[in-house]
């Protein structure tokens, strides 16, 4: 197949009169989505930080996520947990900018969320030992609300249950039997 024949088969859109019309994004005149739009900021972000990465995107329950890797550790300065928050916060915001929407959206920079969701996994396993070597309750230290997700769906997979307490910074989530 050539060009030719490629351009040929893709249909140009057309207002109601027939005249062919800009396609913003390449969204047939719907905009941009959220996960390009975040990714385009971060890639700008990237360039201005003279860092390479490779961006990927997933959608899962309809929320995007994003992830920033590279080969050479390069995103080693960017995956600090309290950047990555930051960045995200960022982007979101970008998002919002141009979209009129709130963004969910989770970015993971230099695989910082896994090595987070490991901690994580440590302070649950740490918190249901000593439940079962006597305590009635384990408080956990205050972090987001997207890692008390995490939290309390570890929890449930041991067979624990879990609640968040407390308000703004001093949110956090305490387990019991």
């Amino acid at each position: 197949m050539t060009e030719q024949d490629i351009a040929d088969a893709v249909e140009t859109p057309t207002d109601a009169t027939g005249v062919e019309t800009a396609d913003e994004g390449g969204q047939d005149g719907e905009g941009r989505d959220e996960a390009d739009i975040a990714a385009d900021y971060i890639e700008e972000l990237l360039d201005i930080c003279d860092l390479d990465g490779d961006i990927e995107i997933e959608e899962r329950a309809g929320r995007v996520y994003l992830s920033v890797t590279d080969e050479g550790g390069a995103l080693r300065v960017l995956s600090k947990p309290d950047t990555v928050s930051a960045l995200q916060e960022l982007t979101r915001i970008a998002v919002q900018a141009e979209t009129g929407e709130f963004s969910r959206l989770i970015l993971d920079v230099g695989g910082s969320r896994d090595a987070r969701a490991g901690e994580l996994q440590r302070l649950v396993d740490t918190a249901v030992e000593r439940i079962e070597a006597g305590a009635t309750s384990a408080a956990l230290p205050p972090m987001s609300s997207y890692e008390r997700k995490l939290v309390h769906d570890l929890v449930a997979e041991k067979g624990f249950h879990s609640e968040s307490e407390g308000e703004g910074r001093d949110r956090h989530t305490v387990v019991t039997r």
